[in-house]
C-alpha cells in the first residue's frame, strides 16, 4: 500500500502539505451547458468549503493557506491544488495565469488541478502538458464511480468512455492522473464499490482518493436523505468496504485519500463521520495496519 503522505516524502524529501486554492470558477453543470443544479450531492462551494478566497491572488491564496498550516509543517513545500468546482473549464488565457503564478512559487512542488474529464480540450491539455514543464501536473478526475446507472442518478453529465479517454490522453502527455471515487452511493453494492476502483487503477490513473459519501445541506442529496429515499453506510460498514478497496488497489498507484471531511456546518449523514480522529485511528488499525 503506497500513502500519499509516505509518497510525497519519498519524492520530495520533505513534508509536503496541500493548500486549497479557487479560482473563481464554475462548472457545466451547474451554468446551464449540461444542467443548474450540479452533481446531487455537491455543496454550493463546489466541494472546495476549505479553499482560500477567489478574490485574493494565487500568491496571497498560499500564503494565507501557509499561514494556516504553519504549526502542522516545518521547512515543508507545498501543493497547489485548485479545488473548488471545474478548474479546466473557461478561458485558457485565464488559467495560464493563475496556473502559471502557483507554478513559480518557489515552496510550491506540484499544482493539482481538480476538473472533470469532460472539460479537456485540446488548448487546455497543451496548457497543463506546458505547466507540467514548469512543476509536476496532477489532474483530478471526479469520477465518483464506474456504474452508468449510479452516474445517471447523481448527475455526473458524462458516460465511462469520456473518463477512459481523458486519462489516456492525459497519461500521454505525461500527466499524473488521480480519480475520486466516493464509497456509499445510493443503490450501490460493495461490488459495484469495488468494480469502480478496480477499473480506475486498470485504466492508468496515477493515484486515487477514496471518499465517504457525505450528506451535505443544501443539496439535492439531503432533501433525498431527510425523505427517507436513501440510506448512508454506518462507520462499520465503510471500514469493512474500505479494507476491501485498498486489497485491490496495486502498489504504484497511490492512495491519497481514505475518507474524507465535510464541512461540520454543513453535514447532515453519516454524522460518525464528524469525530475525524477516532476514524482515522480505525482506518489506521483496522485497514492500514491489517493490510
Amino acid at each position: 500500500m503506497k500513502l500519499l503522505n509516505d509518497y510525497l516524502r519519498e519524492r520530495f524529501g520533505c513534508k509536503v502539505y496541500k493548500l486549497a486554492l479557487s479560482g473563481g470558477f464554475t462548472c457545466p453543470n451547474r451554468d446551464g451547458k449540461l444542467g443548474t443544479g450540479g452533481c446531487i450531492f455537491c455543496s454550493g462551494g463546489g466541494s472546495g468549503e476549505f479553499a482560500q478566497s477567489a478574490l485574493l491572488s494565487v500568491t496571497e491564496q498560499i500564503e494565507n493557506a501557509k499561514g494556516i498550516v504553519a504549526n502542522k509543517i516545518k521547512d515543508g513545500k507545498y501543493i497547489a491544488y485548485f479545488q473548488s468546482f471545474t478548474n479546466t473549464y473557461g478561458d485558457v488565457s485565464y488559467f495560464r495565469r493563475l496556473f502559471t503564478e502557483a507554478a513559480m512559487h518557489t515552496d510550491i512542488v506540484a499544482v493539482s488541478i481538480a476538473t472533470r474529464p469532460d472539460c479537456l480540450p485540446e488548448d487546455m491539455l497543451e496548457l497543463l502538458s506546458e505547466i507540467n514543464g514548469i512543476k509536476p501536473v496532477w489532474v483530478e478526475l471526479g469520477l465518483q464511480t464506474s456504474k452508468e446507472e449510479t452516474a445517471r442518478y447523481i448527475r455526473r453529465g458524462y458516460e465511462l468512455p469520456v473518463y477512459d479517454e481523458a486519462v489516456r490522453k492525459l497519461r500521454d502527455l505525461g500527466l499524473e492522473v488521480i480519480t475520486h471515487i466516493i464509497l456509499g452511493l445510493p443503490g450501490e453494492s460493495a461490488e459495484d464499490m469495488l468494480s469502480s476502483v478496480r477499473h480506475v487503477c486498470e485504466v492508468g490513473s496515477c493515484g486515487i482518493k477514496l471518499q465517504l459519501l457525505h450528506v451535505l445541506k443544501g443539496t439535492d442529496l439531503e432533501k433525498e436523505y431527510l425523505e427517507g429515499r436513501i440510506s448512508v453506510l454506518s462507520e462499520d460498514e465503510y471500514i469493512r468496504i474500505l479494507e476491501k478497496c485498498v486489497r485491490i488497489i496495486p502498489e504504484d498507484v497511490v492512495i491519497h485519500r481514505l475518507t474524507g471531511d465535510g464541512d461540520k456546518k454543513l453535514l447532515v449523514a453519516p454524522l460518525w463521520s464528524a469525530d475525524k480522529r477516532h476514524v482515522w485511528n480505525r482506518i489506521q488499525r483496522e485497514v492500514i495496519s491489517g493490510s
